[in-house]
């Protein structure tokens, strides 16, 4: 029996399938490849016929990125899962590294490898790049991305170091450490779910790694474009979310409001600048995050029950300051090893 299952979530993604499955058959030829069908109607279904190696489980809708692992994973008995997207090549030899760093640092729950961009395979690509952090207000960036400027790759993120976050988009975990936080967070749905699930691994006393001497590639944006209002609610609603859950009460009391403070700014700017759809889209996010303080106030408590809060990690300046008013494209983030 196969120690680890890489699990694929399709939902309508024919052409992908097509397109990307074929290499992770073929290299990875020491794990379960699992593609768990979200409820397609297209032809996904007969195009995994022509892939006998690959299981399937097909569930009977769409329970969204975080519903559709939860439910699938929940069938799964290995000892480590792969969250893999379904647009993204892996390359030969991508897996074995990452697995016997698990096995090695039972400490280190969850590992992302290099994510580069299909499109330009030389380019850090925008979801997970060289490795993730939040900052001091829950901005989320990354070594070789911060928003939307990407670095060229050139080897200075070919390094094994600890990151406050791992990519969604390629995620090797424990499966012990996956069910013991409850998976994935389903009022996220989508998008920065990964950062919660990471920011509670933290906090029960593991570690977050990313790999640099692994590199798989993808295309992002597979399902909604980084300029979709859909994709701006959840970035903009799930933050806030965030911080909520994991602050502790010292800091929360100000950088929350500090927080929406600037969202409302950015929603202003989007409209100002012509993008009325995301500047709607930011103000329904925040008052859908009000709207559901309550039942979000409950899984603060019911966390902060088990484990204590925990800002290790988290950089400690303004992502904002340093982009928009100090120019920096590249941030010097240091870490413990």
């Amino acid at each position: 029996m196969n120690k680890v299952s890489v699990v694929i979530l399709n939902y309508n993604g024919e052409r992908l399938l097509k397109q990307f499955l074929p290499s992770v058959v073929d290299y990875t030829p020491n794990a379960t490849i699992i593609v768990v069908d979200n409820g397609s109607t297209d032809q996904s279904l007969a195009v995994l016929k022509n892939f006998p190696s690959v299981e399937v489980i097909q569930l009977e809708k769409n329970f969204g990125f975080c519903g559709g692992y939860n439910v699938a994973l929940r069938k799964i008995n290995t000892p480590y899962y792969v969250l893999l997207n379904s647009d993204i090549e892996v390359t030969q030899g991508w897996l074995e590294p990452i697995i016997r760093l698990l096995e090695s640092r039972p400490d280190i729950a969850a590992v992302q490898p290099k994510i580069l961009s299909f499109h330009a395979k030389d380019q850090f690509e925008y979801a997970g790049a060289g490795g993730g952090f939040i900052d001091a207000l829950g901005y989320p960036f990354c070594r070789g991305r911060i928003f939307n400027y990407t670095e060229k790759d050139h080897g200075q993120y070919n390094d094994t170091s600890e990151v406050f976050w791992a990519s969604g988009a390629c995620l090797v975990i424990q499966s012990e450490v996956y069910h013991a936080l409850g998976g994935l967070d389903e009022t996220f749905f989508a998008h920065m779910e990964e950062i919660d699930l990471c920011w509670k691994i933290h906090r029960m006393g593991k570690k977050v790694y990313y790999y640099g001497e692994s590199t798989v590639f993808h295309v992002g944006a597979g399902t909604l474009s980084r300029t979709n209002p859909r994709k701006t609610y959840y970035n903009f609603r799930n933050g806030l979310s965030l911080i909520y859950k994991h602050l502790p009460s010292n800091q929360l009391w100000y950088k929350l409001p500090f927080r929406i403070m600037l969202d409302i700014t950015a929603a202003l700017k989007f409209i100002l600048e012509g993008h009325g759809r995301d500047g709607i889209a930011v103000l329904k996010a925040l008052i859908d995050f009000l709207k559901a303080i309550s039942s979000t106030h409950k899984q603060r408590e019911k966390i902060r029950s088990r484990y204590p809060f925990s800002t290790q990690n988290v950089f400690k300046g303004l992502i904002i300051v340093d982009y928009y008013l100090r120019g920096k494209k590249v941030i010097d983030v240091k870490s413990p090893k």
